[in-house]
């Protein structure tokens, strides 16, 4: 039997990148999934990537910091698909780069309100309808930055990828007498769109990879292997978890 047959999934950010290749793991894992994100043709045709694979899907386009969009995704699991077991809180945001000294409060704030803020909002519903359902697992996209590794110039980012910590932690024990398991996913560099925007030019990549013991980066493929994990009952006595998944960059000084 593959590892989601009769769950039901929330995937944000999930128009590219790790978010996109979770979703459609999920569903051939067996998941009926929603699928979130801002781009509305890039999640339609996730949709249909996934219907024409055999699976199920429904998307809704919108912002994640909004908590009507948080409040509506969860609905439309529910009306469409009976239910929420899983969800990936998964969309986020670089932020603004540079000197500390020189980043803006607006911008600062804009990072911790996609990154952080919109994970809480996402909770905040997500977890009623896993009390509904009787049980649940819930992943955040974290970051080796911030917690194992310190980069230069990401701030905004490394502050609200390091909040997600504390808040999978709290959340953890908060509901795990529920029965609702709640972990964070931490990668390394991954191949996406994200990436290749902090990292622009061959030599920023290759100093990239030479930063992992395993001298590369991830793709987005692997990453999502992770997340089913969590998300699976294979991982049933994990809970709040910062799970690293950085090819050896926390640990590597060659």
């Amino acid at each position: 039997m593959k590892s989601l047959t009769g769950k039901v999934a929330i995937v944000t950010g999930a128009s590219s990148g790790i978010g996109r290749a979770v979703a459609r793991l999920f569903a051939e894992e067996g998941a009926q999934v929603v699928v979130g994100a801002r781009r509305a043709a890039e999640l339609d045709r996730l949709v249909a990537e996934i219907e024409v694979s055999g699976g199920k899907a429904a998307a809704l386009a919108g912002d994640v910091r909004d908590e009507a969009y948080a409040r509506a995704l969860v609905g439309l699991a529910e009306t469409t698909f009976g239910g929420l077991d899983i969800a990936f809180n998964n969309a986020g945001t670089l932020g603004e780069m540079g000197p500390t000294t020189e980043v803006s409060v607006a911008a600062f704030t804009e990072a911790i309100a996609t990154n952080l803020t919109a994970a809480f909002l996402g909770a905040k519903y997500q977890l009623p309808a896993m009390l509904r359902r009787g049980a649940g697992s819930l992943i955040f996209t974290s970051s080796i930055a911030g917690h194992t590794v310190g980069f230069p110039g990401v701030a905004s980012y490394s502050a609200s990828k390091s909040g997600l910590i504390g808040l999978t932690q709290s959340l953890a024990a908060e509901f795990g007498p529920k029965h609702i398991r709640v972990n964070a996913i931490l990668p390394g560099a991954v191949d996406t769109p994200l990436y290749r925007q902090m990292n622009a030019t061959a030599e920023a990549q290759s100093f990239i990879a030479g930063l992992h013991a395993l001298k590369r980066v991830a793709s987005p493929e692997e990453i999502a292997r992770a997340v089913l994990y969590l998300a699976s009952d294979d991982a049933s006595f994990m809970t709040g978890a910062a799970l690293i998944v950085d090819g050896g960059t926390s640990i590597n000084r060659t």
